[in-house]
């Protein structure tokens, strides 16, 4: 049905707009990652336009999302140390039923992040 993501920035209690995200496919016989696309989130901490894979795109297997975190933060004028404690947060996860939606929602700070699978 679809692969959707959305960020939250809990330090300032607001979406993550403007954070750069990289979708990589990990399915592949070398075991090397695949770029599948970049995105960077809207003023709402999403995809601009819409699902990042949709129902005929998306297969089964496994992916990684990973979220730009420093430089999110650095760009909201967040002093951070050097190198920051969060800089590049991959998540990777695996997509099964493909009569399923997959959303992987981010709740990030410069210190802490969480995520599962939302609906």
């Amino acid at each position: 049905m679809g692969l959707s993501t959305h960020v939250l920035d809990t330090m300032h209690g607001t979406p993550a707009a403007g954070m750069q995200v990289a979708l990589w496919t990990t399915s592949t016989p070398d075991g090397q990652a695949t770029l599948v696309k970049t995105l960077v989130l809207n003023a709402d901490g999403r995809n601009p336009d819409g699902l990042l894979l949709a129902d005929q795109s998306l297969t089964a297997g496994t992916y990684r999302l990973v979220f730009s975190v420093a430089a999110y933060f650095k760009a909201r004028g967040v002093d951070l140390p050097e190198p920051p404690f969060l800089n590049l947060v991959s998540l990777d996860f695996g997509v099964a039923n493909l009569t399923q939606h997959y959303h992987v929602p981010l709740l990030v700070s410069p210190w802490s992040y969480s995520t599962y699978r939302g609906s």
